[in-house]
């Protein structure tokens, strides 16, 4: 299989009628001739731009000929190939680069240039051919290491022509081109792709679940990239990585320490494993962005006074199991990972952070002590360390590529057999090798000095983004505009300092209170947008524009956010984030803010939402707006959701049991109007924020019932803006809706 990596030359003569540009493409001639492909370009331009296609080149050779160091020009030329190469090597320490010229040798280079240099080469002291044999030999050898240890079987494998008799039953995708529809299939998506789908029955590409053959190189090379002892590529997503670590260490009866805001997967996790949960509760602002745990939370005296409280635990001086922490909040909210380490180690048997939204984080001195696993990272005396990360949220695996990190302790070291257990109980036994040939090439990506440089471009990038967004706001005077929520003070250019990002006790900008000094910072690549209408103290302005709108209005132009609440949403500034994209969205802030001043009917700025829901007809922009806001504001639905994370959940039976009464049909449906004091059975999730309520187990307090009664309301109200409550069924009865929960039969 050939790859397209063309040779890049850069001259100032390469089009030129003279000696220098006859021969730098007799030259190219010769390269192409050994079935390379160059790309000539007479100068550097935008040193930034042109070094970010580094990417897509196999070699540079740069041109240091008489004209360009000529006594005027050669200063000039100095600083500018300095730079060039000095961007070049930020992004990539080892693509080829040679120099050529005339006359000119390595006598008249500084020392820092000539030491990033693969050769240099006289023109017209050596053949064409015999020169082009030599960078050519550099570039295939450059472009042979590239490829990490099973993406290169892989391809190796697709491209070996070889009959299959294994399934997948489409055997390379020849069964689509059988089939019309098959066959618009197999153009969509293309036959690399489907030659690569593949058996686990291939021994020459290994063993994803007994971690073998190529499999387990690349699993021991993204290791080494992620300074981990141990790492494991998991192709369900990061829900199956979490169910994983929980099974290995998780037994019926024992006590967990569990973040309350977690992810589901772990909330199925504590079902699934029979424990008994032991919450700390984070914080939270009225903008309904959830916030840190508080440091006491973690102290120990505070989780055993917890344990002491539970009516299920009968041995109060048992060690709690495993601690969950979701590292980073979906806000992007960190926590010093070594004070964590430092609180309860031995003290648990087993430290836990779900990084699914935080795999960025080891390569960038940027976050410090900001993340579980890394180079640099205190081992622990006792306890073992695992992070679970999703290579496809903020790296460039594609969906449901995750890993899992172990970080062995200082007295024990992971038991891998064991553990594999575990990991064969949640990983099928068809993986897609596409995913895990994502998950290899992704931790390759992220390689130094190139991982590095990617994850810096993404902080610079959401820099700019939330200067830009300042700058306009700036311009309006006291007209409004949309707040991007952070720090009060950013850096003015670059990405700035860590410490400008730490949440600090009387800050006002972040609402959560008195925190404790250096335990947490907000990661400046996910960012909230902060519409009017509300403040942070949960006060209602007499006009707003609720995030639902223009979410939606954004959705009908192109742009798809990451989540969404009452008067805020998210997105997240990836390693795949470009200038077009974030200026895209500014640009269509501007347009929402028209169509809002103008109050715009639907018909013309929303008219696929208007298609949909003719229940507006005849509405504008800003009418829509101003009966959300309304409804929100009587309701004082900011308070109530607050309240309502924050009130206290009362465990009446354990998790595991309640799933049990679902399981044998122990359950009934039951009205919102009689929910008060039942027990759930099902998880309760409302969306936005997404995040878990109640588990089977804990009964319903007044104040979640009293959202639930006004989602009822809500949703009747405003048709295409429904609350989406997961738990909480919609039945027709005699043509009205009724709204209810299974709960455990009294």
């Amino acid at each position: 299989m050939r790859f397209q990596f063309p040779i890049i030359v850069i001259d100032e003569d390469f089009r030129s009628e003279n000696s220098s540009g006859f021969g730098i493409r007799s030259l190219v001639t010769a390269i192409e001739a050994e079935g390379m492909e160059v790309l000539g370009v007479t100068s550097y331009g935008d040193l930034t731009s042109f070094v970010q296609q580094q990417s897509r080149a196999s070699c540079y050779i740069l041109s240091i000929d008489d004209d360009e160091f000529s006594e005027a020009n050669q200063e000039e030329t100095l600083t500018r190939l300095r730079a060039f190469v000095a961007e070049l090597r930020f992004r990539n320490a080892d693509i080829p680069i040679f120099l050529y010229g005339e006359t000119r040798t390595s006598h008249h280079l500084p020392n820092d240039i000539l030491r990033e240099m693969h050769g240099f080469i006289h023109m017209f002291e050596d053949t064409p051919e015999f020169i082009a044999r030599y960078v050519v030999r550099e570039a295939r050898a450059y472009l042979d290491n590239l490829a990490p240890p099973f993406f290169r079987a892989l391809v190796h494998y697709a491209s070996d022509g070889s009959y299959s008799w294994h399934c997948p039953g489409h055997s390379g995708g020849v069964a689509f081109l059988k089939s019309p529809v098959g066959h618009m299939f197999h153009q969509f998506f293309g036959e690399n792709m489907l030659r690569a789908d593949v058996c686990n029955a291939v021994d020459e590409l290994g063993q994803l679940l007994d971690h073998t053959g190529p499999i387990a190189a690349s699993e021991r090379n993204a290791a080494r990239i992620s300074h981990a002892d141990h790492l494991f590529f998991v192709t369900n997503g990061t829900s199956t990585s979490n169910k994983i670590v929980w099974n290995s260490t998780v037994a019926p009866g024992d006590i967990v320490v569990v973040d309350r805001n977690c992810h589901k997967s772990i909330l199925h996790s504590i079902i699934m494993t029979g424990a008994i949960p032991i919450f700390l509760m984070p914080t939270r602002n009225n903008f309904g962005i959830i916030g840190p745990i508080p440091r006491s939370e973690f102290d120990w005296e505070n989780i055993q006074q917890k344990i002491a409280q539970n009516p299920f635990i009968t041995d109060k001086g048992a060690k709690p199991r495993v601690l969950t922490i979701t590292q980073s909040t979906y806000d992007g909210v960190l926590y010093n990972v070594e004070e964590i380490k430092d609180a309860l180690d031995g003290k648990i048997d087993t430290l836990h952070f779900d990084e699914a939204w935080l795999p960025h984080a080891a390569f960038h001195d940027f976050y410090g002590d900001y993340h579980a696993i890394g180079e640099g990272r205190v081992r622990c005396k006792e306890s073992l360390v695992f992070s679970t990360q999703s290579t496809h949220k903020l790296l460039a695996g594609i969906s449901q590529a995750s890993q899992i990190l172990v970080q062995d302790s200082e007295s024990r070291q992971l038991d891998k057999d064991l553990f594999n257990e575990a990991y064969l109980m949640h990983t099928s036994t068809s993986p897609q090798y596409a995913i895990i040939a994502s998950c290899d090439v992704a931790a390759a990506m992220m390689e130094p000095p190139g991982g590095t440089a990617l994850v810096e471009e993404s902080i610079t990038e959401a820099m700019e983004f939330r200067r830009a967004m300042r700058k306009v706001d700036e311009e309006w005077g006291s007209d409004w505009w949309f707040k991007v929520w952070g720090p009060d003070h950013i850096a003015e250019e670059g990405m700035g300092e860590r410490e400008d990002w730490m949440l600090r006790a009387g800050d006002n900008w972040h609402g959560f209170g008195d925190l404790a000094e250096g335990f947490n910072m907000l990661d400046p690549i996910k960012a909230t947008i902060v519409t009017p209408g509300l403040d942070l103290d949960g006060n209602f302005d007499d006009w707003g524009i609720p995030a639902a709108i223009l979410t939606k209005y954004l959705s009908e132009h192109g742009i798809i956010v990451e989540k969404c609440g009452l008067y805020s949403f998210f997105i997240m500034f990836t390693i795949g984030i470009t200038k077009g994209r974030w200026n895209t969205l500014v640009t269509e802030l501007q347009q929402f803010k028209d169509c809002y001043d103008s109050n715009s009917p639907l018909w013309r700025c929303m008219p696929e939402f208007l298609a949909k829901n003719k229940h507006y007809e005849g509405w504008g922009l800003r009418d829509l707006c101003n009966a959300i806001h309304n409804v929100y504001a009587q309701h004082d639905v900011a308070r109530l959701t607050t309240e309502m994370y924050l009130s206290t959940m009362v465990p009446a039976m354990r998790p595991g049991e309640a799933w049990a009464k679902m399981a044998h049909r122990e359950v009934e449906r039951v009205d919102i109007e009689e929910l008060e004091g039942r027990i759930t059975a099902m998880l309760v999730t409302p969306y936005p924020p997404g995040i878990p309520l109640l588990i089977p187990g804990e009964r319903f307090n007044r104040t979640i019932v009293n959202y639930l009664r006004f989602a009822r309301t809500f949703n009747e109200q405003f048709p295409g803006f429904e609350t989406d409550c997961h738990g909480l069924v919609k039945e027709m009865k005699d043509g009205k809706a009724r709204y209810c929960v299974d709960c455990v039969k009294d």
